[in-house]
């Protein structure tokens, strides 16, 4: 699927801000483009390029943030050989790149008072002058800007200039975050878990349980699309069994050996070396290590954490069926009311599988 087809939706918030930024596209004009990470801004970028008139030109992206202070001026309009230490020979700019189509600047909150200067210029008048040249270049540019910060808030503070502003502002298109568009959270988790499902070279997708889908709704996705991305596909490649899946996690770095994780008091039995699971569904969470009694474990991690006591409690329980049924697997899940291949995965979770090699 190509890049460009990824704007997926069909939440009223969300068809609202596409169709303010369709209906800008055709237009000579600078829009910004404002929404948290992860709302899909360079999408939507996209999306006002192919539909405008400039569709056949370059489109050249540029994310502010990414460059030193130094070199973001060089980088936006180009420089002459030796005007600089290290410069060796003359180089375009960014905005000679776009001539004659879109330049996109991402993170525009990040540049510096003096690059927004410069940038002001070449809006204002459609010229550029690289560094070290003694005449300016003219460039037709058409100016697409992104930033998750409240520009007014930047300008009230004199951390942006108010001129500048008013030259983007033309259109502004707010994003909503993934919170203020549930109803898309099922559409675009299809979307992601199918083409995650081809790329593995699966023939089938069933989706999500129910159970699973009931926790990415109520989930409030930080990271919006990007997030939910990540999330759907590291539960498709780590789906081992048929049919719907139905254990999904949010936080890829839980883990009770983390950096900064408080070491529990030792215990002679020896600690687990995986994080703990929950039922089908539950985000994973971590297991620390095993007290010597349901008293220690009190001690240990307080009346309030009661899902590593939990996880403690799930992980003695497997232990304990083993060595009645000899480790013989096949008749601990039986004994368990777990199928063979449930039990092997909750082995895997309490790092288990080497008590019954």
């Amino acid at each position: 699927m190509e890049r460009t087809t990824q704007v997926v939706g069909q939440s009223g918030v969300f068809l609202d801000a596409l169709e303010r930024a369709s209906r800008a596209a055709g237009l000579d004009r600078p829009v910004l483009v404002i929404g948290e990470r992860g709302t899909g801004k360079e999408l939507v970028a996209e999306r006002l390029h192919h539909l405008s008139q400039r569709w056949d030109q370059p489109l050249v992206t540029m994310n502010c943030a990414a460059l030193p202070e130094t070199l973001i001026e060089a980088e936006l309009f180009g420089h002459e050989a030796g005007s600089f230490t290290g410069a060796t020979k003359a180089r375009v700019g960014r905005f000679e790149e776009a001539d004659g189509g879109t330049l996109f600047l991402d993170e525009l909150g990040t540049l510096s008072m003096g690059a927004q200067e410069r940038l002001l210029r070449a809006v204002e008048y459609g010229e550029v002058t690289r560094i070290g040249a003694s005449r300016p270049r003219r460039v037709d540019v058409r100016i697409v800007a992104a930033t998750n910060e409240h520009l007014p808030d930047r300008v009230d503070a004199g951390t942006f200039r108010a001129d500048l502003l008013d030259r983007l502002s033309f259109e502004v298109v707010t994003l909503p975050p993934l919170r203020a568009r549930r109803s898309d959270i099922a559409v675009l988790a299809d979307f992601f878990g199918r083409r995650m499902a081809a790329e593995l070279g699966r023939d089938e997708w069933e989706g999500f349980t129910d159970e699973a889908m009931k926790l990415m709704r109520s989930y409030r996705w930080p990271g919006n699309v990007r997030e939910l991305r990540n999330v759907v596909e590291r539960a498709v490649y780590r789906w081992e069994r048929g049919g719907a899946i139905g254990e999904i996690e949010f936080d890829p770095f839980a883990s009770p050996y983390r950096p900064g994780t408080p070491r529990p008091a030792a215990s002679s039995a020896p600690p687990s070396a995986a994080a703990a699971g929950t039922s089908p569904g539950e985000p994973s969470r971590e297991a620390p290590a095993e007290p010597e009694d349901e008293e220690v474990a009190a001690c240990e991690v307080g009346p309030s954490d009661f899902k590593s006591r939990v996880a403690r409690f799930e992980r003695e329980l497997l232990a304990k069926a083993l060595a009645d049924n000899r480790f013989n697997q096949r008749a601990t899940a039986e004994a368990l009311g777990l199928s063979y291949d449930q039990l092997r995965h909750a082995l895997r979770r309490h790092d288990l599988i080497g008590a019954v090699a």
